[in-house]
């Protein structure tokens, strides 16, 4: 099996099928995404089987604007005293329910935040951030190092020298 991960064409790419039983993922999956991506509201990625073009995973990414007193105290003092700061979306992440177990929620992530991490040489952005929709989402996304906002305990943000880090610990 040879797995790619490439932006969703929606005339090649077949989503019919995807389910990983969490309603709102499936549903955005297969009515909303090829409209984010027309309208430039998303770039979503799929990860496809080479030759079946099945998506059997996907994320999205997006611009987005932090407030500097929902970080941490010790990274947010790094940084300009600006009311919001620039960081990337990774606004969805799923796998299919029959893939799930086989490490490509890992392979997405990775490739999201090495995906963040390069464009930051053209497009400021201090973090990755994402929101979970449970406790188990938390707990894969910590796994990676993300930390929890001060206000929000289910978005969390990951600083892009934490990914810089993880992608050469990845060697990519």
């Amino acid at each position: 099996m040879v797995l790619k991960i490439e932006l969703l064409d929606s005339s090649k790419h077949i989503r019919s099928k995807f389910t990983c039983t969490e309603d709102s993922l499936d549903h955005y999956i297969l009515k909303q995404s090829s409209q984010d991506l027309k309208k430039g509201v998303a770039s979503v990625f799929v990860l496809v089987e080479s030759s079946e073009m099945q998506v059997l995973g996907y994320y999205t990414l997006s611009a987005y604007t932090v407030e500097i007193a929902n970080l941490d105290n010790t990274f947010a003092k790094k940084l300009p005293r600006y009311p919001v700061l620039p960081a990337t979306l990774l606004g969805r992440l799923a796998v299919d329910s029959s893939q799930q177990g086989k490490g490509l929620g890992e392979l997405l992530l990775i490739d999201a935040l090495k995906k963040s991490y390069e464009v930051t040489k053209q497009v400021a952005s201090l973090a990755v951030i994402t929101e979970a929709l449970n406790e188990k989402a938390v707990s894969f996304y910590t796994k990676y190092g993300f930390e929890r906002f001060n206000r929000e305990p289910m978005k969390l943000y990951l600083p892009m020298k934490s990914i810089e880090s993880l992608c050469k610990s990845f060697d990519i």
